[in-house]
């Protein structure tokens, strides 16, 4: 227990666990911030130190270490662990993304082990140790997820099924409310440059309210200027009504396959829970790391438990890289 209970307050500390959250790129690195307690431990101090130390060699010497998708999906994996709930799109490209990122942190430092060398940072290495990469899980999610995290039209046969109709029904509106739209046109009831809109999920032909009578068709909206009324052709009517029971049909079969899939999923929770806390480490130590740049901070040298104790009284500032989850 550190005593008085405003000790950091005190000693300006509370304003460096602010300065460390703001170089966090996740949440995950941010809880480690707050979570971070004293230690007068010697080995996990000196540990501690090594890896910070080495997590600055990696910032100052090498240039593709992966820091790109630092994304905190441990509320969404524990939500799915309820039977019926499923990851949605978001979640699911972030799950990806992130367990990508945990894969090539994991290969970055085990690289050394392929050219039987020494790797020149051990600490890390260390920590990396036999966390689960997924490398299935990620090939599973990129048979569902295209490069822009949307679903796939092949996702599943019924999926590209539905698809397909849709974009067939669409192309047959459109023609159809070209022709209405050109005949229109050629009788005066709409201006040359007006072309079909959506509105209310449907295809419409925007109208001069005058005009409106000239059309055929259901009258669903008009403009706030009130200058403009939006009419869907009688035509289309019955394919419009087509592409919103399509559209449901697409909704379903996508939670079909998201639900399918979190099923999968659902076993391996708790390994991939585990590898997310390697994530929130490495972030926690590469800002650690970086505010270590940023003030020319420099490894203190320690020999044994008295001066562990005396450089955190001493020097506060150091207590950074001595600092601990708690």
């Amino acid at each position: 227990m550190i005593y008085p209970h405003n000790f950091e307050q005190k000693i300006g500390f509370d304003q460096i666990r602010q300065l460390l959250k703001d170089k966090c790129l996740s949440t995950l690195g941010e809880e480690r911030v707050t979570e971070m307690a004293f230690s007068d431990q010697f080995d996990e101090v000196q540990e501690k130190l090594n890896q910070v130390t080495e997590f600055i060699r990696i910032i100052q010497e090498e240039d593709n270490f992966p820091a790109q998708y630092f994304f905190d999906v441990r509320p969404s994996l524990k939500r799915i662990r309820v039977e019926g709930m499923y990851l949605d799109e978001q979640e699911l490209f972030d799950l990806r993304r992130s367990l990508e990122t945990i894969r090539d942190i994991v290969r970055f430092l085990h690289k050394n082990e392929e050219e039987e060398e020494d790797t020149p940072y051990p600490s890390l290495k260390k920590l990396a140790g036999d966390i689960a990469v997924f490398p299935q899980l990620i090939s599973k999610i990129d048979s569902i997820l295209d490069k822009y995290g949307k679903i796939k039209d092949n996702a599943s046969p019924g999926l590209s099924k539905i698809r397909r109709e849709l974009n067939n029904t669409m192309s047959s509106i459109s023609r159809s409310l070209n022709s209405i739209l050109r005949s229109a046109q050629s009788e005066g009831y709409v201006d040359k440059d007006v072309t079909p809109t959506m509105r209310d999920g449907r295809l419409v032909i925007p109208v001069a309210p005058g005009l409106k009578r000239k059309i055929k068709g259901i009258v669903h909206d008009e403009s706030a200027s009130g200058k403009t009324v939006f009419i869907e052709p009688a035509e289309v009517v019955e394919a419009n009504n087509r592409i919103r029971e399509l559209e449901g049909e697409e909704r379903r079969e996508i939670i079909r396959i998201l639900t399918a899939f979190t099923e999968t999923v659902r076993p391996s929770i708790p390994e991939i829970l585990q590898s997310y806390e390697f994530l929130a480490e490495i972030d926690f130590i590469r800002a650690k790391s970086h505010f270590a740049i940023q003030t020319n901070s420099i490894k203190p040298v320690l020999e044994n438990k008295q001066q562990v104790d005396w450089t955190m009284a001493v020097h506060p500032l150091l207590q950074l890289a001595l600092a601990k989850q708690g």
